[in-house]
């Protein structure tokens, strides 16, 4: 697998512009779905803003290209969120941030807490399923291995930020 590309070559830009697409979509689909980030899962991204985060991203994009591997692997991440945001994003502008965020509440609080759970493990196990077996089956192979360890980090970054948004359902701060 190749570590490193040149930058500014074919490769690099290639990269780049995998990332930059990526990204792009995943802050689209954010957008979309709460444009005031009321429902935004990354609490870093949630507090650093669209113009901050935008920045901080394109930055990011610059330097990870030059690496295929994460460049491929954070790609394939962004790219899994979006989908799962774009799922959604109707309802979520439909309703409002605000209402969208009461009424996954109200339903969280009706669910019982281990069928949630079982839930959210039987679709991470199913993401990373997939990802493993890419993972194991192409691991001298640099594009399906990448893949493989995104959708890997994506199970794992959707088992996290639901995690955390259920304990802040089940447990909201003090005001």
């Amino acid at each position: 697998m190749e570590d490193r590309v040149a930058f500014g070559g074919g490769s690099y830009l290639m990269c780049l512009g995998l990332l930059l697409a990526a990204r792009g979509m995943d802050f689209l689909s954010t957008w979309i779905a709460t444009p005031n980030l009321v429902l935004e899962a990354n609490p870093i991204a949630r507090k650093l803003g669209w113009k901050p985060g935008a920045l901080i991203n394109i930055a990011l994009c610059a330097v990870f290209a030059l690496w295929p591997l994460p460049a491929i692997v954070i790609a394939t991440t962004s790219i899994l969120v979006a989908a799962r945001n774009f799922q959604s994003a109707w309802l979520m502008r439909a309703m409002g941030e605000e209402d969208y965020r009461s009424f996954m509440a109200g339903q969280m609080l009706r669910t019982p807490f281990s069928l949630y759970l079982a839930c959210l493990l039987l679709q991470t196990i199913l993401y990373l399923a997939v990802g493993l077996a890419l993972v194991f089956f192409g691991e001298d192979r640099l594009v399906p291995f990448a893949i493989g360890m995104g959708m890997a980090a994506y199970a794992i970054a959707v088992a996290f930020y639901s995690l955390l948004a259920a304990r802040r359902q089940r447990h909201p701060p003090a005001s």
